[in-house]
């Protein structure tokens, strides 16, 4: 995956998912904490380094925390010293959304779960070869899962 890709995506529509997982606002409000709500559903942004994951580099994956889909690995996380986590690619094609966005008068790719259409961040074409892709993703809409955890599922 590189920037093409993104843009591609963004234009032209994401990859279809494997699953949806749909809830009404009542049951996001009632799972996710009110920070959790404010980043995932309502497309908010936590201050940079503010985060308890912008400095985590243990082992795992970390899953959407609104949907428990699993959207990035550890292995490819790395400090782009912005003050949020970033990711230079995604676990698989189809578990990211894009979306074109020019709030704040610029243009930015707008990324979210694919799975449940959460907020999860943005993507930039500034990170490390090969992919050349910065996926900056707000602590508050993943979750860390560890490795023991994950390789039973997969």
């Amino acid at each position: 995956m590189n920037w093409n890709d993104v843009i591609k995506y963004a234009n032209q529509g994401s990859p279809e998912p494997d699953r949806r997982v749909e809830k009404t606002e009542e049951e996001w409000r009632e799972q996710l904490t009110p920070e959790q709500y404010h980043i995932t559903r309502q497309k908010g942004t936590e201050r940079a380094f503010s985060g308890a994951l912008c400095h985590a580099h243990d082992p795992g994956k970390y899953a959407c925390i609104c949907c428990d889909t699993l959207l990035f690995d550890s292995a490819l996380k790395f400090d782009s010293g912005t003050g949020w986590p970033s990711f230079a690619e995604p676990v698989k094609d189809n578990v990211i959304k894009y979306e074109k966005d020019t709030s704040y008068g610029m243009v930015r790719v707008e990324v979210m779960c694919n799975v449940c259409d959460g907020h999860l961040g943005h993507v930039f074409p500034d990170g490390p070869p090969p992919s050349g892709l910065r996926f900056c993703i707000n602590s508050e809409s993943i979750k860390l899962v560890e490795k023991e955890e994950t390789t039973a599922s997969e």
